[in-house]
């Protein structure tokens, strides 16, 4: 489990490695991402073989699913399709955000910002951590870590530094993915050693800086805001470039955003949200291809 620092390395890519990056935004983030990923595949950009895969939130599931071993991208996208039977509903309601704005006005810092955030996790009554935990378990098709490194970003309630999960560390994959998803004030903080555990997205919607020293770098960013305390993945995207990696930052299309509504927590707008994905694919394949290809190869 780490620490605030970055991934492989901090300085310079070493020319080496694929990183696939999938960021957070709610189930609407997770059907999209599922239909892009379908979608580059029909076209020949598979990303599922990614040296590492850094999931955030919708990401985390994505990714645990991606790197199970047990979905192709085509199954995986069609996980998303139909009723979405088990899901609970959930809304990031106007008081809750402003809450997270009057945290992020008071604070000085990054961590000051995400210990005020995990103070209101903390505070609120969000229901029972084991029922929460029975819907991501659902959700998984394996609770063993991937052979293939995944990296789950979540956040110490207590403490806002990074968690940085992976197979070795702490946390389970249930646990570790439950973690990366506990919205604060929605869902509540997950367990983890003693230590409380919230959505690694009040980092970063991405934390593309768990990729630093991959050669290589496709993100796929649902939410793609950011500001002083929270960086924003086209920042984080463009310090990777800086440090030699090729990039490919992929966002929602304005139809795509259309699609996903006012509550990206809606499990009825899954659906719709994966059909944009592969419907958007397209437009973006050409770009993905130009990253992910080995020049050596």
């Amino acid at each position: 489990m780490g620490g605030d620092g970055h991934g492989k390395s901090d300085g310079r890519t070493d020319g080496k490695g694929t990183a696939l990056v999938l960021g957070g935004g709610g189930l609407t983030g997770v059907g999209w991402e599922a239909g892009m990923l379908y979608g580059l595949a029909r076209a020949g950009i598979d990303l599922s073989g990614a040296d590492l895969v850094v999931g955030t939130s919708a990401g985390s599931v994505v990714g645990a699913q991606l790197t199970s071993g047990l979905l192709t991208p085509q199954e995986l996208y069609e996980r998303q399709l139909g009723d979405p039977d088990g899901e609970l509903p959930a809304k990031l309601g106007t008081g809750l955000i402003a809450r997270y704005a009057v945290a992020m006005v008071r604070s000085r810092d990054p961590k000051a910002y995400r210990r005020r955030v995990g103070a209101i996790a903390l505070a609120t009554d969000a229901g029972a951590e084991s029922e929460r935990r029975k819907v991501l378990e659902a959700r998984l098709v394996s609770h063993a870590w991937p052979e293939r490194r995944l990296v789950v970003a979540a956040v110490d309630a207590l403490t806002g530094e990074l968690a940085a999960f992976e197979r070795g560390s702490e946390a389970g994959l249930v646990d570790a993915v439950s973690a990366s998803c506990a919205v604060p004030g929605v869902w509540p903080p997950v367990t983890v050693a003693g230590r409380r555990f919230i959505d690694g997205g009040i980092r970063s919607a991405t934390n593309a800086d768990l990729a630093t020293g991959y050669a290589r770098v496709v993100i796929l960013a649902p939410m793609s805001m950011g500001g002083r305390l929270v960086p924003s993945p086209a920042s984080q995207a463009a310090r990777l470039r800086a440090a030699g990696a090729k990039v490919a930052l992929i966002t929602p299309s304005a139809a795509a955003r259309k699609v996903f509504g006012r509550n990206v927590l809606d499990p009825a707008r899954r659906d719709p949200a994966a059909r944009a994905g592969l419907e958007q694919a397209a437009e973006h394949a050409a770009e993905a291809a130009g990253v992910w290809a080995d020049p050596a190869a």
